[in-house]
């Protein structure tokens, strides 16, 4: 029996300042996460928005680094991810939506 499987979208925004802490920890993190999402879903499409001023400030924060990862899996795999983002304190804020067919 197959499993069912949707296409997400998951955004999520990594705090500037890592970097100033680490050198490449902003790339580090963006190649981790890419690279779980490979490991449990297909069709991983990661665009780097890169460096953008937030709406509203977020624990006295101006800016963060945006991330978008379009990717097709089983139902059970956004729970998960979501999960990871809300472990990490490095991701400033996270969501990830189903897209209709």
């Amino acid at each position: 029996m197959s499993k069912i499987k949707n296409n997400y979208e998951a955004m999520f925004v990594i705090d500037c300042d890592l970097d100033s802490k680490e050198e490449n920890a902003t790339a580090n993190l963006v190649a981790k996460f890419k690279a779980f999402i490979e490991e449990n879903a297909e069709n991983v499409e990661l665009e780097e928005w890169g460096m953008r001023k937030l709406a509203y400030p977020i624990n006295y924060k101006e800016s963060g680094y945006y991330c978008v990862c379009r990717f097709t899996s089983e139902t059970e795999f956004p729970a998960e991810l979501e999960r990871n983002f809300n472990i990490n304190e490095n991701i400033i804020r996270y969501l990830v939506i189903k897209l209709e067919k």
